[in-house]
């Protein structure tokens, strides 16, 4: 067949797509077997009538995520290719128009995967979310998004969010400071997404007021929570009886959303993680959603993605051993 021409409007466009030495271009070349020439502004998509328009479908979308404001990356290549594969490319294209929030900046936070999408569309419809995935699938960074559009609508009154603070290696009571000072390390990616939604200045603002609270899950204990937005995040490092305080700490008009990955419990050896035990419990139960995100649903960083599919592939060796 002659080659399908896709033009280009801009140079920034152009060097956008193909990446830093070409690689997006190259991976989308060998996984569609296509071959792809620029001439001037246009491209040139040589090979097979269904991979040549699988790979202008790819192009068009990589595109579209560029003129939105987010960068082309291997892994959102990858993505858009295995959804060009599965003939979910109108998926897809949707997640573009599905804006989650906006940072204090302007810039829109959107759901970059089908994940992401099935993990926010739960949080907004349920009173108890519970996510398990890997590092790097926006699980902390899209539940602040949005709490902070809750509390921003008046939805809720304050943003309750914490962390257990599990100590590795060090006991806190040698650590240096005061007990802030001891469990802010903590608690630091909670607070880099709520500047990131609010800057520095509007993060102060809330907090004086009392409508932004984070603190260590232990300081949990014996409150009633209404009227909130909470996040409890790594819970996979939570014990079973601490989860359940959590939980029943949950009042009226509140909404909370539990976040973990159950392949990184720092818990002492031989006790059950609360995160897999709260799984094991609620599932079934109505006005609590269930969300497993995977590797697929990674978009910090493509390396990101591949450690978790080696660490993946051993698990598997292993239970086959």
């Amino acid at each position: 067949m002659p080659p399908l021409t896709l033009t280009l409007d801009t140079m920034d466009q152009c060097q956008a797509l193909f990446g830093y030495n070409d690689r997006n271009i190259r991976i989308i070349e060998e996984e569609l077997s296509v071959r792809i020439h620029l001439r001037d502004n246009a491209l040139h998509i040589t090979g097979d009538e269904l991979n040549c328009n699988a790979a202008s479908e790819v192009i068009y979308q990589l595109l579209e995520l560029h003129d939105s404001g987010e960068m082309i990356d291997t892994s959102s290549v990858q993505y858009y290719i295995d959804m060009a594969f599965s003939g979910d490319m109108p998926s897809a294209r949707a997640l573009m128009n599905d804006v989650v929030a906006y940072t204090y900046r302007g810039k829109k936070i959107v759901n970059k995967t089908q994940g992401q999408r099935e993990y926010t569309s739960s949080i907004r419809n349920n009173e108890l979310t519970l996510a398990i995935g890997p590092a790097g699938t926006g699980k902390t960074y899209l539940a602040v998004a949005l709490a902070v559009v809750a509390m921003k609508a008046k939805a809720v009154e304050r943003l309750v969010l914490t962390r257990p603070a599990v100590e590795a290696g060090e006991k806190l009571g040698f650590l240096p400071g005061d007990m802030s000072q001891k469990v802010d390390p903590y608690l630091r990616p909670l607070y880099d997404a709520l500047y990131d939604m609010l800057g520095a200045d509007g993060y102060m603002r809330y907090t004086e007021r009392g409508m932004i609270e984070v603190a260590p899950l232990a300081f949990m204990r014996g409150r009633t929570l209404s009227d909130a937005f909470i996040i409890l995040d790594e819970a996979q490092n939570t014990t079973p009886e601490q989860m359940k305080m959590f939980l029943t700490r949950i009042g009226k008009n509140a909404k909370c959303v539990v976040t973990g990955d159950l392949t990184q419990i720092d818990l002492p050896q031989g006790r059950k993680s609360g995160l897999s035990d709260a799984v094991d419990v609620l599932t079934g139960i109505e006005g609590i959603g269930i969300v497993n995100l995977t590797r697929h649903d990674v978009v910090r960083n493509d390396l990101v993605q591949r450690i978790v599919q080696a660490y993946e592939n051993r698990s598997k060796i292993q239970a086959n051993e």
